[in-house]
């Protein structure tokens, strides 16, 4: 089965996880696809498959005769698609020989992928891209990178007179949601070091990540009638907004690239008596991180000095950290090879720090240095999510010649 195949048929799977779920997977239906990437491996012929009760998928290739003494190399993907649009009813599109100009996904309701808004498109003048039909996400996140280990690992599965060190996979679910390492069981797991592969465009290399924390800011207010609040009534939804306006107007989002880091408001709900906002606080320096935590904490004070203490708590929690000082604790030699190989493949590596994470980030801390590398996807979480099935064969290449 070819990579493309394989791609085709995981992203009809709807593996959508979900922000705030005590259960683990967020949803049950991300083993859906556990269970066909499990029969799948047990077809091939891989060693020690196993799907445990979280939904975790788990493989390994012996080494051929003679490479037993290596390093087990372990490679990673997830199984989930973000909540952030639908992964339901996804419709997979190809458009071979792309000419350069607009993809219309979706003719009834006018949906258009085109260069002018993404111009990254123009790079793949003569490409495939698949695409979905513009009311859902394709699932290239990371379902590329999942049909991309499975075609490795069929390759050298036929292929026995392919020498290769000792190989581990896994699959994670909830990674979307930052839970993908919470369960994983390092030891059926078995790898010394690793890569995910669930990164983006073709070329990219990654080993820097953000630092990231989650703040939820609760505000509570008192409700007065409004002919009668003057100095009675704390609106709470105006309490919240100050301290929106408390932190840099600047350091957000649609304003930020590269290494910028950013305050990011992703959920503001709530009425006069009580408002709730949520936020990810993001830095690739360590030290700088801890300072935009501060900021929020010192924001929150002020507010309580000004309306009464009480009126504001923040909470604010670490989710990951920069893998970039555990990769380069005796690790580099991960990268040179992924840049070496991806030479050897006529592609020119991209350097670049992520601007997120991945399992890889906790997986360094956890005892295993685990960069990061490209997909063949772009657009990630929304419906003008496509991926290039030229990058996708090229990455099934260079996870070969990684492995050998």
């Amino acid at each position: 089965m070819t990579v493309l195949e394989r791609f085709l048929r995981y992203v009809q799977v709807d593996t959508s996880s979900e922000e705030d779920r005590e259960c683990f997977p967020s949803t049950e239906k991300q083993k859906n696809l556990g269970r066909m990437l499990y029969e799948e491996l047990k077809e091939l012929g891989a060693s020690d498959v196993v799907m445990d009760e979280y939904g975790y998928v788990y493989a390994k290739l012996p080494a051929t005769k003679g490479e037993g003494c290596r390093k087990t190399l372990g490679f990673l993907a997830h199984m989930d698609t973000s909540p952030d649009a639908s992964g339901a009813g996804v419709k997979p599109q190809i458009t071979k020989n792309y000419d350069g100009g607009s993809i219309v996904l979706n003719a009834e309701k006018k949906i258009v992928l085109s260069p002018e808004e993404y111009p990254e498109l123009s790079a793949y003048v003569g490409k495939t891209i698949v695409t979905s039909d513009g009311t859902t996400l394709l699932g290239a996140d990371d379902k590329a990178g999942v049909s991309e280990i499975m075609t490795m690992l069929e390759y050298f599965l036929s292929h026995p007179e392919v020498s290769h060190g000792p190989i581990a996979v896994a699959f994670t679910p909830d990674e979307e949601v930052g839970r993908g390492v919470d369960f994983i069981n390092l030891e059926q797991f078995g790898a010394q070091e690793a890569y995910t592969v669930d990164g983006g465009g073709i070329g990219e290399i990654e080993y820097e990540n953000f630092n990231a924390a989650a703040m939820v800011l609760t505000v509570n207010g008192i409700s007065v009638h409004p002919g009668d609040a003057k100095n009675k009534m704390k609106n709470a939804i105006r309490i919240g907004m100050e301290f929106d306006g408390m932190l840099p107007a600047e350091e957000i989002p649609e304003k930020t690239e590269g290494y910028e880091g950013f305050f990011h408001l992703m959920h503001f709900t709530g009425d006069v008596e009580h408002a709730k906002l949520v936020y990810i606080i993001r830095d690739h320096d360590r030290a700088r991180f801890e300072q935009r935590k501060s900021l929020a904490a010192s924001a929150a004070e002020a507010l309580n000095l000004l309306y009464g203490e009480g009126t504001v708590t923040a909470e604010i929690k670490d989710s990951y950290y920069n893998m970039r000082e555990k990769i380069e604790e005796g690790h580099m030699d991960l990268i040179d090879r992924a840049v070496q190989f991806t030479e050897e493949l006529g592609i020119r590596p991209v350097i670049k720090p992520i601007r997120g994470g991945t399992d890889g980030a906790r997986l360094s801390f956890m005892g295993v240095p685990c960069p990061n590398l490209f997909t063949g996807g772009h657009n990630y979480h929304g419906r003008f999510e496509y991926c290039v099935v030229e990058t996708m064969e090229a990455v099934t290449e260079l996870l070969i010649k990684l492995a050998r």
